[in-house]
């Protein structure tokens, strides 16, 4: 059996779970080691059993768990190259923590991993896909300005995703964030908008993806609602239909549902 959850999800932190048999990962860990152990347990799993941790780029809401949490249970660190060093530079984690660059395609245990890149406001940024065994896969897309050629080739016909719908456009030009913050989440190195994410989910449907899980969704400049209301919409004009052609997650900034089983 697979299961995944979005731990928490945000610029309050992120981290997502994901299992296949007795392996266990987790992507990113942006909270304490503290809260980490604690969601983990409320969905039956224990940090000691973890496998590896990916990183998909050094941001504070990334990795500010990870440090404590992979030292304490001498888990394996997965990230670009960049990432590690910048990670090393800046004393996010020490010699107690062992890393290894992410190759192009890679497995652990049963669970083969596909790193793709993002563009966002780092060093380096990656999502990734977990092909679960021989029928099941799970892609994680989020912290990205766009939607990258690697992104649309490498998701193709994953089962569940992971997808960034950070903020409604309108909301947040007219919010009261600073100018440069605005340009810098509308750029290209930003973060996917309501409807960007809902155009890329159009083509993910068309491929065979049945279950989305809009994530890193803004406090400020988005509200649920409205980041639903826009992929079902746009689903909808592709003959999609809400729980009959796929089913829509929310991500709550800290988890409150129960993990998807697939």
């Amino acid at each position: 059996m697979s299961k995944v959850c979005q731990l928490f999800s945000g610029s309050s932190g992120n981290s997502i779970f994901v299992s296949y048999k007795e392996t266990k990962i987790l992507v990113d860990a942006g909270v304490s080691n503290k809260r980490i152990c604690r969601a983990l347990s409320d969905i039956g799993e224990d940090a000691s059993e973890l496998s590896a941790i990916f990183v998909t780029h050094e941001h504070s809401d990334h990795i500010s768990g990870l440090r404590v949490l992979a030292s304490k249970y001498n888990i394996p660190v997965f990230a670009a190259q960049d990432v590690i060093d910048a990670m090393k530079n800046t004393n996010i984690i020490n010699e107690k923590v062992e890393t290894f660059p992410i190759e192009n395609n890679m497995e652990i245990a049963g669970i083969e991993i596909l790193p793709f890149k993002l563009s966002h406001d780092s060093v380096s940024c990656h999502g990734y896909r977990f092909n679960l065994g021989s029928s099941r896969s799970v892609g994680v897309c989020t912290d990205t300005g766009y939607v990258t050629e690697e992104a649309e080739k490498t998701l193709k016909g994953s089962n569940l995703i992971f997808l960034e719908s950070n903020h409604e456009v309108t909301m947040l030009q007219n919010s009261a964030y600073p100018y440069h913050l605005k340009k810098r989440i509308l750029s290209e190195v930003g973060h996917l908008s309501n409807f960007a994410s809902s155009e890329f989910a159009k083509e993910l449907a068309k491929s065979g993806t049945t279950r989305f899980v809009l994530a890193h969704l803004s406090r400020e400049n988005n509200t649920p609602d409205i980041a639903r209301e826009n992929a079902v919409s746009a689903l909808w004009e592709e003959g999609f239909k809400e729980n009959s052609d796929y089913r829509l997650y929310i991500s709550a900034p800290v988890n409150s549902e129960k993990a998807i089983t697939l």
